[in-house]
């Protein structure tokens, strides 16, 4: 066994488990699934965490149904079972679950409270998304709704509903009305956050079970670390 393996599963913190899902509190800085870095996903870590607490021999299997940006925190779900995995995928693809997340910004958006709506539009080759005011080739419609929850010293807590789910969206969208995120410099911040985190946190997660058929409301909470404690 990897002994990176073996030590970040120490840290894992698991938010929810049952026989088909297991959520996670994702920390800044790791992957969900395996890129060209080659560094370990929460995905591997996942699954060394289940072999060990159930002592399975041989392979575990884990579904991964959507992922987090690499600097944010918060909840990401992984499929237990292949029969949850394809309901988990499409519970997602037709945004069925309700997700809420948390940023930090500098500057005060123009309203307390706001719909925002742009159209995105990718560039692969930066890895990055702009948010345009109206329709433009190769764009698609974004949608989210923010409002102001907290006023701390310095920055404002937004707290953000997701209507559809584009590439860095919230990221974009906030840096479109002068809101960039705290340490985000890829869409604008002055500086970055010393740990390459960006003060994005997938807080709250709501949705029907995919076997089950019960409702399930997962909170993750921020990182510990002094801004986020503020806005607690």
């Amino acid at each position: 066994m990897d002994n990176k393996i073996l030590s970040t599963h120490k840290n894992l913190q698991v938010i929810h488990e049952d026989n088909h899902l297991i959520a996670v509190n994702k920390r800044p800085g790791d992957i969900v699934q395996g890129d060209k870095t080659g560094d370990i996903p929460l995905s591997e870590v996942v699954k060394e965490y289940i072999k060990i607490k159930y002592n399975k021999p041989g392979n575990v299997y884990l579904g991964v149904a959507h992922r987090l940006d690499r600097p944010t925190s918060g909840i990401v779900v992984f499929a237990k079972t292949s029969k949850a995995l394809p309901r988990l995928n499409k519970l997602f693809a037709e945004k069925e679950a309700k997700k809420t997340y948390w940023a930090v910004v500098k500057n005060a958006p123009p309203k307390n409270q706001d719909t925002l709506t742009h159209w995105m539009k990718r560039n692969t080759k930066q890895n990055k998304s702009y948010a345009n005011k109206k329709e433009v080739p190769d764009s698609k419609k974004a949608m989210l709704t923010y409002k102001v929850v907290k006023r701390l010293d310095n920055y404002f807590l937004l707290e953000i509903d997701l209507h559809t789910g584009r590439h860095h969206q919230i990221r974009a969208q906030l840096a479109a009305i002068g809101c960039t995120i705290k340490g985000d410099l890829k869409y604008g911040s002055d500086r970055s956050n010393k740990d390459g985190s960006i003060h994005l946190h997938a807080r709250k997660l709501a949705f029907i079970h995919p076997v089950k058929k019960e409702e399930i409301v997962i909170i993750a909470p921020p990182p510990n670390e002094a801004i986020w404690n503020a806005c607690l």
